[in-house]
């Protein structure tokens, strides 16, 4: 990484700005209270007193342009509405600065690849909020999943049973607007998603449908998937939040040598070899309310940027991170409006031509 850009000493604090403080974006302003040698500079949108609220009294509310391009933020994080990440992420990077982007990363490959570019040429650092990937049996899980020790994953079923009402919806309306990236596969189902593709292996093609069970919002409330993974595995993937009164996501893995099942950072099946990573308590989650999710995994997720601007390298969820699982999305999306099976973005051309790159 050019050093003009990854030089940041220890000894001065690391000054980040956040684009769009409302919602999620007042949920990383508390994080970072519990993230030594970080200060939060400056944020736009929210109210005057936004930053007060989170324990920042000092951070200033500015305009989101003027937030982007201020020499004096180290870390810029996007945590606007979905539609918007992706070219809120490109002009940070382009300015050489470091960009923190909430999930999804983008809504095109295309966007994602010049994100993945522009990391890749040392502009900035590129980190992408996944913070599940945090939680300590997901990490444990993971090791033991890449040593071998658990067997072949065969199949994998994923589940995201949840629940949203109207109010929701209206408190900000573009969470029911497809071309706002809103829609439970998009907005809720991310994580879950992510986690599919990071523990069990990349996915080469897909098949899904979509649709609206609730309303006549634009965006599908419930979306069904089946995976053919690049390793020969199959998985089955269900994402809703038209299902009261909201349940816990699951994520169960069936390998050759038996299978477990994780739900909410916690195994509540285990028939393999060995002990099953502990967890001291569940993960709050947002089956029914989004505002239960806790800190903890944004506190880890930031302890790792943080790091990784500091000593010059990559945070565990970089843009390549990004780029895949925005790929996967993207081929749910189209796999769904065509009903034909869609290619992966970046899988092995072995499996099928290469499809275009274009959005969910």
């Amino acid at each position: 990484m050019d050093a003009s850009v990854s030089d940041q000493s220890a000894a001065s604090p690391l000054t980040v700005g956040i684009v769009g403080i409302g919602g999620i974006g007042s949920k990383h302003a508390r994080a970072l209270r519990e993230v030594p040698g970080v200060v939060l500079d400056a944020y736009s949108g929210g109210t005057p007193s936004s930053g007060a609220d989170a324990g920042w009294p000092q951070a200033r509310q500015v305009q989101h342009r003027e937030l982007v391009e201020r020499p004096d933020v180290d870390v810029v994080a996007i945590c606007s509405p979905s539609h918007l990440h992706g070219p809120a992420a490109l002009a940070v990077a382009r300015a050489g600065r470091h960009v923190v982007v909430e999930k999804p990363m983008a809504l095109t490959t295309d966007e994602a690849d010049e994100l993945v570019r522009l990391q890749d040429a040392g502009r900035c650092v590129v980190a992408v909020v996944t913070q599940r990937r945090f939680e300590p049996v997901v990490t444990a899980l993971k090791a033991m999943l890449d040593g071998g020790g658990l067997g072949q994953v065969r199949l994998v079923v994923a589940q995201m049973p949840w629940h949203r009402d109207e109010a929701y919806f209206e408190a900000a309306p573009w969470r029911g607007e497809a071309a706002s990236g809103g829609g439970s596969l998009l907005n809720q189902g991310v994580h879950l998603i992510d986690l599919v593709q990071w523990l069990c292996g990349p996915v080469a093609t897909v098949t899904a449908q979509a649709g609206t069970q609730v309303g006549a919002r634009t965006a599908e409330d419930t979306t069904v998937a089946t995976l053919a993974f690049r390793s020969g595995a199959f998985g089955m993937l269900a994402t809703s939040t038209a299902t009261p009164p909201g349940h816990d996501a699951t994520l169960a893995i069936y390998t050759d040598r038996g299978m477990l099942e994780m739900t909410q950072g916690v195994i509540t099946q285990w028939q393999l070899p060995g002990a099953p990573p502990q967890a001291g308590s569940a993960v709050p989650g947002g089956g029914a309310d989004p505002g239960a999710i806790g800190l903890a995994g944004h506190r880890a997720f930031w302890s790792d940027v943080a790091a990784a601007i500091r000593e010059g390298s990559l945070p565990a969820v970089d843009a390549h991170e990004g780029a895949r699982t925005t790929a996967l999305l993207c081929a749910i999306g189209e796999a769904a409006r065509t009903g034909a099976t869609a290619l992966v973005h970046g899988a092995d051309p072995s499996r099928g031509a290469a499809a275009p790159n274009q959005g969910v």
